[in-house]
């Protein structure tokens, strides 16, 4: 298990950690409840702008289950390194509850985020196949349902399963309002690759779907970070380099369609065509996902389907993520 406190400014201090199989909501396997050591301890301290990864913990998991992570702060602690829109329900109660069967849920005692969490790493017996998801909140899973795990990596991960592909796993590195050349939610694209794909243990493949913030936000949100389609057609093929350089396969997901959404423009619409046309065009990648073909209006190819669409005319629903995840070709990843 990886800590973090990267974006702190001061050390944080995490008084207990543990690890249970969930059993739904709040709610663990009390028989499956292992403490989490760091170097042998139950205490460990993370110093602002570093990361710390646990001892190994004894326990097994099946494929596609959850587990659950408490964490005790044994004072009042400001953790500013968050996954805010985790669209996943985390439960908060006062006191140490690290080994509670559950937590009392109040009006206040819940969050969609992940607090000073960064990553948990099974090990497996059989080599695996890494899948790295490389996006913004569409890779994100924003707008899909709370708790449902209906993200496009989660129902292609579930495609995968459903497929025989028990041994390849999909990591999602999606951040909402993620760019590649500008630092707002979390840093840019360019400065996070390296940390996100190519530092991931294990990773064989990465489907990379990240631009359209950068478009959006240039052309109607932040005129004065004026952001053109080489600029991100430079970015997605310096990504691509730096992954087949260590003989990761690489692919690319066109950008979906966004007319109607808050931050279209006629000039954001071209840029968005250039993008894709180089994508399509492009022969040194593993392969392309036409996730704008896919998720296309019928009548209007310049909008999302409404049936895939969550209502904001940018991020898919549920139907849309997992119309999203059946448009990657699975022998691709196997």
């Amino acid at each position: 298990m990886k800590l973090s406190n990267l974006f702190g400014k001061a050390p944080i201090t995490f008084s207990g950690v543990r690890i249970a199989r969930s059993t739904g909501a709040s709610s663990i396997d009390t028989a499956s409840d292992r403490a989490v050591l760091f170097g042998g301890q139950n205490t460990v301290t993370v110093a602002p702008g570093t990361e710390v990864s646990s001892d190994d913990v004894a326990l097994s998991v099946s494929p596609l289950s959850n587990v659950a992570i408490s964490s005790y702060f044994s004072s009042l602690t400001s953790v500013p390194t968050v996954h805010s829109l985790g669209r996943q329900t985390a439960y908060v109660g006062a006191g140490n509850q690290l080994s509670a069967p559950s937590v009392p849920v109040t009006a206040t005692s819940t969050r969609q985020s992940y607090y000073g969490l960064t990553a948990v790493e099974t090990a497996s017996i059989e080599k695996t196949r890494v899948v790295v998801t490389f996006g913004d909140s569409i890779t994100d899973g924003f707008n899909s349902t709370v708790d449902a795990s209906k993200r496009y990596p989660n129902q292609l991960d579930d495609r995968l399963k459903a497929n025989g592909a028990a041994r390849t796993a999909v990591v999602n590195s999606g951040i909402s309002g993620n760019r590649w050349l500008n630092d707002v939610a979390g840093p840019n694209g360019n400065g996070r690759f390296e940390r996100d794909v190519l530092n991931t243990k294990g990773v064989t493949h990465t489907i990379i779907l990240l631009g359209i913030n950068d478009i959006g936000f240039s052309e109607a949100l932040v005129p004065a970070q004026a952001v053109s389609a080489d600029q991100i057609i430079n970015s997605i093929n310096t990504a691509v380099a730096k992954a087949k350089a260590r003989g990761i396969k690489v692919f690319v997901g066109t950008l979906l369609p966004y007319k109607g959404a808050g931050y279209y423009s006629v000039a954001g619409e071209a840029k968005r065509q250039a993008v894709n046309n180089w994508i399509r065009t492009n022969t040194q990648l593993d392969g392309v996902v036409d996730y704008d073909k896919t998720m296309q209006s019928a009548t209007d190819p310049l909008a999302m389907n409404p049936a895939y669409d969550s209502g904001d005319h940018l991020h898919p629903n549920d139907l849309g993520y997992g119309a999203m995840a059946a448009t990657v070709d699975l022998s691709k990843l196997q």
